[in-house]
């Protein structure tokens, strides 16, 4: 497979990836949801398990293949302010301070850049200003935060010290209505995005919360094994050598979204295993599937310090479904660098693309 994904004037060309399964320290465990701050920097909420305790945010500098450094870890496991049961969503406002979900205990704390708890706020419920299962966050402009109340089916806007201002949003299966949604994402506009993860689909809303358009229906693609050979726009090859077609378009559980500063919008289509991209309009443009030919240096750390990995590795018929995506949770866009950046759940790790924008000269050149 192709490390460069060319789709209708777009070109995708894999840089790297970042992570390794890790309880603490150079690594992630179960990351549920990202976002940027300043010079390179991820924030990463991790949801960890009730094993090992994993639960944190991670502060990490991606920069260049090879370049990325562990800056810091906070919001770890304990019931204590700044402390988690169950991390969720991450978002950082226009003075790098940091806010984080806690999915169990329906709060909402902040931290500064440097992860030094701020204030909490939050209580569980379904009236205004009460959260269930709170999941993705963002910042406005204005340093409001936008809580996606996941178990109330509505999004909540707060001030940044708590203070409820306006909801919007119910159960259902209707324009503005949802069931379980998970991320969310403003663009340039300050129009809202929102992953409708149950009903299988994205919405997009204006700022004041009005219904705008909507994409996506349900579809699973093939068994995994052949989920690997999903091509672009939809059609695969079987295992069996038998072609076949998957209609453009179809969502499985989408766990987020991002719009990039081309208007085009990137889902983590996790029940399927890719991130599918579509223009301004919702039309289909391309699947990235994952491209992880090239370990991650803090995998080749593990690698290289454990024997008996490095003899089974060898052992493998195909390393190739460890180059796929498996069960992404989260995309962004870094407009100073037009990388987008994926998280995968399962494989503890961001993968990291880069759309190449000046598409003729980058073909000349091949």
């Amino acid at each position: 497979m192709p490390l460069t994904t060319v789709a209708r004037g777009r070109v995708y060309d894999w840089s790297h990836s970042v992570g390794r399964g890790a309880a603490s320290g150079t690594g992630f465990n179960y990351p549920q949801t990202m976002c940027l701050g300043k010079g390179g920097v991820v924030y990463v909420a991790n949801r960890g398990n009730e094993n090992n305790f994993g639960m944190r945010a991670n502060k990490v500098r991606i920069g260049a293949p090879g370049e990325e450094e562990l800056l810091g870890e906070f919001f770890k496991w304990g019931t204590a302010d700044g402390r988690s049961t169950w991390p969720f969503g991450v978002a950082v406002d226009s003075q790098e301070n940091v806010y984080l979900s806690d999915e169990w205990q329906n709060t909402i704390s902040v931290f500064d850049s440097s992860g030094n708890f701020l204030r909490k706020w939050g209580k569980t419920g379904s009236g205004d200003g009460e959260l269930l299962r709170p999941a993705g966050l963002v910042c406005e402009k204005n340093g409001n935060v936008i809580v996606v109340d996941s178990g109330n089916n509505r999004l909540q806007v707060f001030s940044p010290d708590g203070k409820f201002l306006a909801k919007c949003g119910k159960g259902g299966t209707g324009d503005g209505e949802f069931n379980q949604p998970w991320g969310i994402t403003l663009d340039n506009d300050g129009n809202i995005w929102v992953a409708d993860w149950k009903n299988h689909r994205v919405q997009k809303l204006s700022p004041q919360g009005k219904f705008l358009m909507k994409i996506g229906e349900y579809g699973a693609l093939p068994a995994p094994q052949d989920a690997y050979g999903v091509t672009y726009l939809g059609p695969y090859v079987s295992t069996s050598g038998t072609p076949g077609y998957v209609k453009a378009g179809l969502l499985n559980h989408p766990t987020d979204v991002a719009v990039d500063t081309d208007g085009d919008i990137y889902v983590a289509d996790w029940g399927n295993h890719r991130v599918c991209v579509f223009d301004s309009e919702g039309n289909p443009i391309a699947n990235l599937i994952g491209d992880a030919q090239v370990m991650s240096k803090w995998g080749q750390q593990s690698i290289d310090a454990n024997p008996d990995m490095m003899k089974a590795r060898r052992r493998a018929k195909s390393l190739e479904p460890e180059w796929r995506f498996c069960f992404p949770t989260a995309v962004d866009f870094d407009p100073e660098t037009d990388r987008i950046i994926v998280a995968e759940s399962q494989r503890n790790r961001l993968q990291i693309y880069r759309k190449v924008r000046d598409y003729v000269d980058f073909q000349a050149n091949l």
